[in-house]
């Protein structure tokens, strides 16, 4: 995949990844801000700000007047908070990216963010957050990074608490505007068919006011922290008990990021690994289960989430960390190897196929991590992970005091699985 990177005078960086054989095109405004950024006070005020985006600005001053005109050319849009980075996107037709282009540069550089507004909207963000805590496969990813992170901000919610929802102001968002939406920190990415010169005229046209100032930083993650017990649980009335077990990992600027990503599609990375097998079909205790990571910049996890019955937790639970224990003592077949090294290069090349992928792969990796790498290098370095370096790494993060274990499900305090987190 070819892209090109242009720079304006401001710092805004530019990237194009044209792609002539598909007849979509895609804009997506990323700045490099989210969760991780907030103190305990602002917890939760760069998603809500994503909601602001979408009430209005002078040209389109209701949500009406933004969702209408994405709508009459059939556009895909949204907006998405994460814990390091924040997006907005609209997916159209090709011949349509000049109006995703002015709606998103529009929404992004001009919202009004008034008071009435945020007040409004304090009732829907709250209901989010009500409608996340009641969807325990969704919601045991939060108990496990807060388990993991603890009272660092990596460990909080990216919606906030109730109290910052109700408490916010405009005055917090015109702050936090001027101190993390600059253009320094900020990436426009376009991709699919479209004219390249057209494109970039226009946004040097539409940014070349927009706010200046520093990169920001955040507060780096201390990996000495240690939780009060291994295991957190929401004692819940459910149907079914969600378990998420793993250990605190690698950030994404290690070495090892690959050969981690290799031993995670091992244990869980499809139908035939490890894992799905031995949980699901040769016991039946889950409809899925799977293994995965999660990387920021200084620190990481791997996870392996599962739905069981209430009494099936403990042997759920038995049947993971022998799996984990195994890539300990046992070095990973060629064969097997092979396998898993094809599922993730496989998976890569899949999440490229429109023009909304291409335009995130590219994108996240200049605002989050500062440097793209290629396709053809990322492919690269999963071929050169070899059976030792997944050994070597399994070793290093499979340790009996790094296990943490969330569960939502009706198990008291769950104390009596703490015996059984032993690798």
């Amino acid at each position: 995949m070819q892209y090109k990177i242009h720079t304006l005078k401001n710092g805004l960086r530019v990237i194009f990844a044209p792609m002539k054989d598909t007849q979509t095109a895609t804009v997506l405004i990323l700045v490099g801000t989210g969760s991780r950024y907030e103190t305990k006070k602002t917890n939760g005020l760069a998603h809500f700000l994503e909601h602001m985006f979408f009430k209005g600005t002078q040209k389109r001053p209701t949500t009406l007047a933004i969702a209408e005109e994405l709508d009459a050319v059939g556009g895909e849009y949204n907006a998405y908070t994460s814990k390091d980075h924040t997006g907005y996107w609209a997916k159209v037709d090709s011949k349509h990216v000049g109006v995703a282009l002015d709606v998103v540069s529009d929404i992004f550089l001009n919202a009004k963010i008034e008071q009435k507004e945020i007040n409004r909207e304090r009732g829907p963000i709250l209901q989010e957050l009500n409608m996340y805590e009641d969807m325990p496969i969704r919601h045991i990813g939060d108990l496990f990074e807060l388990l993991l992170f603890g009272d660092h901000p990596l460990g909080r919610e990216i919606l906030g608490t109730r109290e910052n929802i109700n408490g916010v102001m405009r005055k917090d968002f015109i702050d936090y505007l001027d101190q993390y939406y600059v253009a320094s920190n900020t990436v426009v990415a376009v991709s699919g068919n479209f004219s390249q010169k057209d494109v970039l005229k226009k946004i040097t046209q539409d940014f070349v006011d927009m706010r200046v100032g520093e990169k920001p930083s955040f507060v780096s993650y201390d990996s000495d922290y240690v939780p009060s017990s291994p295991v957190y649980v929401q004692d819940k009335k459910t149907d079914q008990t969600q378990l998420m077990v793993g250990v605190g990992a690698y950030g994404f600027r290690s070495k090892n990021r690959y050969a981690l990503a290799v031993l995670s599609a091992i244990l869980g990375g499809g139908m035939s690994s490890r894992l799905f097998i031995a949980v699901r079909e040769r016991r039946g205790l889950a409809y899925n289960v799977r293994t995965m990571t999660e990387a920021y910049a200084d620190a990481g996890c791997l996870v392996t989430q599962a739905g069981v019955e209430h009494d099936n937790v403990e042997e759920a639970l038995k049947i993971i960390l022998r799996e984990y224990r195994r890539t300990r003592r046992e070095k990973v077949l060629r064969k097997e190897l092979s396998k898993a090294k094809d599922f993730l290069k496989g998976r890569l090349v899949l999440g490229l196929e429109s023009s909304d992928e291409v335009a995130t792969f590219f994108a996240e990796q200049e605002v989050v991590k500062g440097k793209i790498t290629p396709l053809s290098e990322h492919l690269e370095n999963i071929d050169k992970v070899r059976a030792a370096d997944v050994h070597r790494v399994a070793n290093e993060i499979f340790q009996t005091d790094r296990l943490r274990l969330a569960i939502i499900g009706p198990h008291g305090d769950g104390q009596q699985l703490r015996g059984l987190l032993k690798v």
